[in-house]
């Protein structure tokens, strides 16, 4: 009785489960898409500064 008592508590919890990994796996993939985003605008902010100088040198002598 208590083997069918577990396997009917794995049985509904398992659709629970899920979709915890489910949330779980899109958390990752924004997380993930906001990082590349985040560091292709700093290429694309260090590209801008490269071609369009502003006189804000590090090394003033």
């Amino acid at each position: 009785m208590r083997a069918v008592r577990g396997l009917v508590l794995v049985c509904l919890l398992a659709p629970l489960l899920q979709g915890c990994l489910v949330v779980g796996a899109t958390a990752l993939a924004a997380d993930v898409a906001i990082g590349t985003a985040g560091a292709a605008v700093g290429v694309a902010g260090k590209a801008v500064d490269v071609v369009i100088p502003d006189g804000d040198d590090d090394d003033d002598r």
